[in-house]
């Protein structure tokens, strides 16, 4: 398998479905590599895991996993360190980022050109629909990242990463997820 794109997913009955279904098509019809779709269910408390294991048993490119404990840097740790993919890629279950941007993202590491890619929903030509709140918070966080850090990045907290296995698995151990979130 190329790549194995995580979704992971907290209390996420309304959206999961509809966005799981459009991410299936999407791969079957736009995508030309062999990939899966990881439910990481961690934490859910509502129907979520309910939904993503009739999911997992209606698609075969679907697999559900559940953890008791919350958190997404958790969860992709746990998926991540047990794939056998080439490329490990997550993103959010709203797909804000347009489905048309994964192949982008992921053939720079699949090439082996690439070990890392972020999404940013800060480029030229970026659409984004965010209140005006969100997006000053947003774009602070993210100037702080920059100036403090010398981060060389620019969107830190878009839900749309990639990372090929070999350096994921060097990085995976050296991590620590405390935080809930």
């Amino acid at each position: 398998m190329n790549v194995d794109i995580v979704v992971p997913v907290r209390n996420e009955e309304r959206d999961l479905e509809p966005s799981v279904r459009r991410l299936v098509a999407y791969l079957r019809d736009s995508f030309p590599f062999s990939a899966r779709i990881t439910i990481a269910d961690n934490g859910s408390t509502d129907g979520t895991w309910v939904i993503a294991s009739l999911l997992e048993s209606n698609f075969p490119e679907v697999r559900a996993v559940r953890m008791e404990l919350p958190g997404r840097g958790r969860a992709l740790r746990e998926i991540w360190s047990r794939s056998e993919a080439d490329v490990l890629a997550y993103m959010d279950v709203d797909l804000s980022t347009d489905l048309n941007a994964l192949l982008p993202l992921v053939a720079p590491l699949l090439s082996g050109h690439s070990d890392l890619a972020i999404g940013t929903r800060l480029a030229r030509g970026s659409r984004v629909v965010r209140g005006p709140k969100r997006e000053m918070i947003s774009r602070c966080y993210n100037m702080l990242l920059r100036t403090s850090l010398g981060a060389g990045f620019s969107d830190a907290q878009c839900g749309f990463k990639a990372i090929r296995r070999e350096p994921a698995k060097a990085l995976l151990p050296l991590t620590e997820d405390t935080g809930q979130a």
